[in-house]
This record gives structure tokens, sequence and C-alpha cells, in this order.
């Protein structure tokens, strides 16, 4: 029995979760899983991702490999995938959801920063949220793996970064936390601490392998938020967070759309049966969309 190919980006975290489903796959389904590094465009550019356009560029160069049939699956971080189709390729399976939070790390919590202090995050929807909260920080935008960002806070080029809890406990520096946000103070991005197994279409055995590690209550909530990102045309450098979880066998789904400064913010929940997980996302959006959430994502600083 020939071992399964399994593609993954070259970065600490993206590897370790890769194994994670390597390590899972093989208990479930006695079949070994060999990892192979793919370089993603993502990895290589130095720009902003809001710059470079964010959508598929650290997910375009393992679809490729998939179709190629240089490797048998790939593993994402589900937020980074475009919430529209890849012809041949099928989302195959979504694990157990990770927490799905974001972290403050640095020396002190968010209320606790010196005025004017120096935050730094890539993503517009953290920086919407971060100045919703505290609106007399300098929020920087920055780039890099998680040990490049949190360098800078050691190095005192910066006070805070802000990462998803997630990927830091995955590599283990759960230390340098100094303050989890609950999704009612940010709200997460759609699919965030959710991984995203795909292969090509129509492989039904390989589908019938990967599912042994799909978590249900995880794809509903997945469904749900991306939902709402699809409808709203919502891409990475919106500030649109969204966030479900079962709730006494029901799914809540909340979501909110943040001006740019943090100004002002949309901020909606509705609830439903997880099988209507997608209906749940679009009237969400739709309902968004009725209170002016357009126009709040084209406004720019």
């Amino acid at each position: 029995m020939s071992a399964l190919k399994l593609g993954t980006r070259k970065s600490l975290m993206a590897t370790t979760q890769s194994r994670l489903v390597a390590d899972a796959l093989t208990q479930r389904t006695g079949h070994a899983v060999e990892l192979v590094g793919v370089t993603t465009e993502g990895d290589v550019s130095k720009a902003l991702l809001a710059q470079i356009g964010g959508t598929g560029v650290f997910v375009n160069a393992l679809r490729d490999r998939v179709l190629a049939g240089e490797v048998d699956f790939a593993v994402h971080s589900l937020k980074d995938l475009p919430t529209g189709p890849a012809e041949g390729i099928v989302l195959a399976a979504t694990p157990l959801r990770d927490d799905p939070r974001d972290a403050l790390c640095g020396p002190a919590k968010l209320a606790d920063l010196r005025r004017g202090a120096r935050v730094g995050t890539g993503s517009p929807r953290r920086v919407a949220q971060l100045r919703a909260l505290r609106p007399d920080l300098e929020v920087v935008p920055i780039r890099g793996n998680a040990d490049t960002r949190l360098r800078k806070v050691t190095d005192g080029e910066l006070d805070a970064v802000v990462l998803a809890y997630a990927g830091l406990r995955r590599i283990g520096r759960e230390d340098d936390v100094a303050e989890i946000f609950e999704p009612d103070q940010m709200l997460p991005a759609p699919g965030q601490g959710c991984l995203a197994l795909e292969c090509r279409a129509g492989r039904a055995d390989l589908l019938e392998l990967l599912g042994t590690v799909d978590d249900p209550v995880t794809r509903a909530a997945v469904v749900a938020e991306r939902t709402v990102l699809a409808v709203l045309e919502a891409g990475c450098s919106a500030p649109v967070g969204a966030y479900a979880a079962e709730e006494e066998q029901e799914l809540r789904l909340t979501a909110a759309v943040v001006a740019h400064d943090g100004s002002r913010q949309i901020r909606l929940s509705a609830s439903g049966h997880p099988d209507q997980a997608e209906r749940i996302g679009r009237e969400l959006a739709a309902e968004l969309l009725a209170r002016g959430a357009d126009q709040l994502m084209g406004e720019r600083d």
C-alpha cells in the first residue's frame, strides 16, 4: 500500500497542522501519509495580502499539484480558500475546528497598552476591530510567519501583534499571548481555526478515506460563515468577521462588517438548523447588505 501524498505549504505552522491531519488519517485508515512541501505565491511575495489580491495566493499552487496528480490531496487553512468553486477540485473534509479566536501577543492586555501603542496585523478585519476597541492605537501593517511577527514585539519595533490563537497553539507559542479576544470583542475570519482537505473530483476512494476525519458540525459552521463572505462578495481586504457555532442543537451565526476606521459597524445574528447552514448565511448576508454593508466595505481611511 503506497503512502498518500499530502501537499502542504512549507511553513512551520502549515507543516505542523498537516502532520496532525496525516497522523489522524493514519490512525483511522491505516494509510501512511507523506508530506510534500509546496511554495505558494503568498509565501514568496513581500507585499501585503490586500495588495496582491489575497484570494487564492496560498492555495492555487497546491491545487495545481492536486490537479496534476503530483499529490493526492492538499491541506489548507480554510480561511485562505476562495469562496468560489475550483474546477476539478472538491472539499473532501473539514476536521474538528480548533480555537477560532484571535490573540493579542505582547507584554500587556489591550486595555493596558500605552496610548498610541503600535500594534501589528496584516488583516483589514483585525485593523477595523482594533480601531473600534482602541481608536488611539497606531495599527501597523505587517507580513511574515508567526515567528517573524512575534519578533517585531521582542525587538521593540511593535508593542503587540494580533494572530490567530489556533496557529499559536499549534507551534507552541501560547506563552506569547497576553489576551485572547472573545468573538463579541473581535469576530474571527470566516473559517478561522479550521482546516480544509481538498482532492480531485471523482476520486471516490480518496473521498471516502478523507471523509473519516470530517466533522459535520465544523462543516456546517464553515458553510454558514463562508456563505456570508460569498454573498457580500468580500475578500481578504474587506473588514468582515463571521462566526457560527452549535448551541442547543441549533447553528447560531454572527457576522459583522466594520468601517475601516472602526467608527461604525453592522453586526447581526441568526439561528437555524445546521442542515440549513447555507440558507442562514445567505439570509444574514442579505440583511447586512440591506443595512448598508456594501457602502461600509467600500469606504477607506
